[in-house]
């Protein structure tokens, strides 16, 4: 079996979008902290604004654009920034200890995360 002769390149621009994307979704943890009991907002934006852009980009982007632009941005800098490993221990912690507001983040998560994606697309395709 042969390794197809640009994945090395695509594996690269993913693990650097991956870094930029992480480090970009630190920040904005520490910028906006929540307690255990508090509503999460840093990993809400996060998730919420990620799924915005991933909207916009595969709405955008066309194979006509360079190959690696949409590995690097989607996969890379979008997969890192967005995190939705941290929205379901989010939700665990606060069913223990503020139940209500576990449901409300979950179920509003999901449908804003939903609902801007689908807004991302419709603003992605606009701009063509």
């Amino acid at each position: 079996m042969t390794a197809e002769p640009g994945l090395p390149r695509i594996i690269g621009v993913v693990a650097l979008g991956g870094v930029i994307g992480s480090l970009a979704r630190y920040g904005l943890a520490e910028a906006v902290p929540h307690g255990a009991t508090g509503f999460p907002w840093a990993t809400f934006v996060t998730n919420v604004l990620g799924c915005f852009a991933i909207g916009v980009l595969l709405a955008h982007l066309t194979p006509r654009h360079h190959p690696l632009l949409r590995p690097f941005l989607g996969t890379g800098i979008l997969g890192g920034f967005t995190t939705f490993s941290t929205f379901a221990v989010d939700t665990e912690k606060l069913l223990h200890v503020q139940m209500v507001v576990a449901f409300v983040y979950f179920f509003g998560t999901v449908a804003a995360a939903l609902a801007a994606a689908t807004i991302g697309e419709h603003v992605g395709g606009r701009t063509r």
